[in-house]
């Protein structure tokens, strides 16, 4: 009971921080809603890091949080909303081999379990042109944008100590924003990044090149408690803005 009233509360106070026409233009079941999972670290290369320093001990971060804001939007519309989920894969390919632990399959029954449609991408062109043209973008608009996964102040990046530690080969970089149709977004879209420092560059970036702002974090997000349903927040000293 007390898991119930916690979350049903956490749930108010989310949407709560949308402005009346920024929660009615993202919540059209008319439109698309994209939520995108970047991919986790692997233990391979964040068991070099100091045991405070370490990223993603647990695989699941960026998909069970989309998966609480996914009940959390379908529960606010009684399910008349189109949900995207955008995952990037090869991500969670690498860290099943890792773990022994089909994360394929664990993130397909999400989408069966949700009814959501579900989106691989390895590449960042590709999630461009899922925004720019995934749907008809002259009838079927963006209404909403939620990023989870690891980010720096200038990108998104999916594959973040995955390939590389403390790097990544993909990745979605601010310069890479005029890329982005601003006409596939419905006005008053709303947008947020979950990762970290997003709100220090490339929040404004976004807003520049596609007109619409997005919400970011001033400094890091935490998803320590993502086991415990609940979402991210601002680590100590930190901030929210647009």
């Amino acid at each position: 009971m007390i898991t119930r009233t916690f979350l049903s509360l956490a749930g108010l106070l989310l949407f709560s921080t949308l402005l009346p026409s920024e929660s009615q233009a993202a919540l059209d079941p008319n439109d698309e809603y994209i939520i995108v999972s970047g991919g986790p670290a692997l233990r391979y290369w964040e068991n070099y890091r100091k045991e405070a320093h370490r990223h993603d001990q647990w695989w699941g971060n960026f998909i069970r949080t989309a998966r609480i804001r996914v009940q959390q939007l379908q529960k606010a519309t009684d399910g008349k909303i189109n949900i995207t989920w955008l995952v990037y894969r090869d991500g969670y390919e690498t860290r099943a081999t890792e773990d022994g632990d089909p994360l394929i399959s664990h993130i397909e029954s999400v989408r069966d379990k949700y009814n959501i449609k579900l989106v691989w991408f390895n590449r960042t062109d590709e999630l461009i042109n899922y925004i720019n043209s995934g749907q008809d973008r002259r009838k079927v608009k963006v209404s909403g944008f939620e990023y989870f996964g690891h980010s720096n102040k200038y990108c998104f990046v999916f594959d973040y100590s995955n390939a590389i530690l403390g790097a990544s080969k993909v990745f979605l970089h601010q310069s890479d924003l005029k890329r982005l149709d601003r006409k596939a977004f419905a006005r008053g879209a709303y947008c947020k990044s979950w990762g970290c420092h997003s709100g220090e560059s490339f929040c404004q970036e976004f807003r520049k090149q596609t007109g619409i702002k997005m919400i970011g974090a001033i400094g890091k997000t935490d998803y320590s408690d993502t086991w415990r349903l609940i979402l991210p927040y601002i680590s100590s000293g930190g901030r929210w803005t647009s």
